[in-house]
């Protein structure tokens, strides 16, 4: 099986260490994975906001820098449902059978290896947030509340409001901020009555924007991605940086900005 990990350009730029979670968990479990240092943005912001045209390369591009791979994996449900559901809208050839061949990382796990205990132990209070995609275009259901429910340690609370949206949506939150900053402050009010410690997402896009709406706040719940929560174990259960409190910015527009750009984190742990 030749699988690929599909960075994505949020992690690329602000969170490499979901990257490299990624390849920690995967490896764990028996996968060989490989890093295509051709792959750049999959087009999602300019197909989202009608540049078809500036879509087409980037998408041909991803998909040459994902040939003759098994199994492309990602650690988000926005650009797996990028490429999954807006590449063949967009009619053009050139894209292959890429879009059947990605994989959101929890539809990996489950579907593909079959396994929901990963072998994670992480002991901590968590609530978790499907982000919208994920939730609504991918239906990835109850997939990533099966693989927290599995990691010992950790105690899982639900979320009240849990499949209302978070504000981020991408270019929305650059072009309506004010309301994409009142629906963060929503779905935080709900996270805080909880009472986690963390608060889980498969997106780092949204978990930036809830990071930096929580840091604003000076609260003390961190924003962690699911992979991060999955590749730690008793040897260091606390293996994973925050990087979505670290880096938020604290306004929906500004988490939005900058993405495309920077360090591509590789599977060694360095920085490319």
């Amino acid at each position: 099986m030749r699988v690929a990990l599909f960075v994505t350009c949020v992690n690329d730029v602000l969170n490499p260490g979901t990257g490299r979670a990624v390849v920690t968990l995967l490896e764990r479990l028996g996968v060989d994975v490989d890093f295509p240092d051709a792959q750049t943005c999959c087009g999602q912001p300019q197909f989202n906001t009608g540049y078809r045209a500036e879509t087409v390369p980037l998408a041909r591009r991803t998909a040459a820098a994902f040939a003759g791979y098994d199994h492309v994996v990602t650690p988000s449900g926005s650009c797996a449902a990028m490429v999954r559901e807006g590449y063949p809208r967009l009619g053009v050839d050139g894209l292959g059978d890429l879009p059947a061949r990605v994989y959101e990382l929890t539809e990996f796990l489950v579907d593909v290896l079959g396994v929901t205990d990963v072998g994670a132990y992480y002991p901590h209070t968590v609530t978790y947030h499907p982000s919208c995609h994920g939730l609504r275009t991918l239906g990835l259901g109850d997939r990533p509340l099966r693989l927290l429910r599995a990691v010992r340690g950790l105690t899982l609370v639900e979320l009240p409001g849990a499949e209302e949206c978070c504000g981020f949506g991408g270019t929305f939150a650059v072009k309506n901020p004010a309301v994409s900053a009142a629906m963060g402050a929503d779905k935080v009010r709900n996270a805080l009555a909880t009472g986690a410690d963390v608060l889980c997402g498969a997106d780092n896009s949204c978990l930036l924007h809830l990071g930096g709406t929580l840091r604003r706040q000076g609260s003390p719940l961190r924003t962690v991605h699911l992979a991060e929560i999955l590749a730690a174990t008793e040897a260091d259960p606390d293996a994973d940086p925050h990087p979505a409190t670290a880096v938020g910015t604290g306004t929906a527009a500004g988490n939005a900005t900058g993405a495309g750009a920077g360090t591509t984190a590789d599977p060694s742990g360095a920085a490319r």
